[in-house]
């Protein structure tokens, strides 16, 4: 199994998992690895060394730096993976909805879909509190 380093055109890093380098490069050529934050497919492998545990040697600054913004990105996903767990898709009718639930017409709960941004600024200026949350393409998906 193969660990590699990699990164979307966007400059998200994330770790993908391979049988071979041959597979990766497979993979690579069909555009078949994606961005689990963007959904980018333009993927290139970033320079990794191999994991040695001789820590007084280690480079605590770049090894702190890559885990942090790993930590951000794995809790955003978690982020997304809650909130599209715990509502309600009602895809593009998510303005007619959100003022049913609000004037009270329908039992309130968490919905989510999509909104022009004109439609999300009217429901703001009725009172109702939109929040626009970018989906990768990799959760539109089912959630893994």
């Amino acid at each position: 199994m193969k660990v590699l380093n990699l990164r979307c055109a966007e400059g998200h890093g994330f770790e993908g998992w391979f049988a071979s380098e041959d597979e990766f490069t497979a993979q690579s050529a069909r555009s078949e690895i994606a961005c689990p934050l963007c959904g980018g497919t333009a993927i290139s492998r970033l320079p990794s060394a191999p994991r040695l545990n001789v820590a007084r040697h280690s480079a605590p600054a770049v090894e702190a730096a890559q885990g942090t913004s790993m930590t951000l990105q794995s809790q955003w996903l978690r982020a997304v993976r809650h909130v599209m767990s715990s509502t309600e898709d009602v895809g593009d009718r998510f303005a007619e909805e959100a003022r049913r639930i609000h004037y009270g017409e329908v039992e309130e709960r968490g919905i989510r879909g999509r909104a022009t941004s004109e439609d999300a600024e009217a429901l703001r200026e009725e009172g109702i509190a939109v929040v626009a949350l970018p989906l990768p393409e990799a959760l539109k998906g089912p959630i893994q």
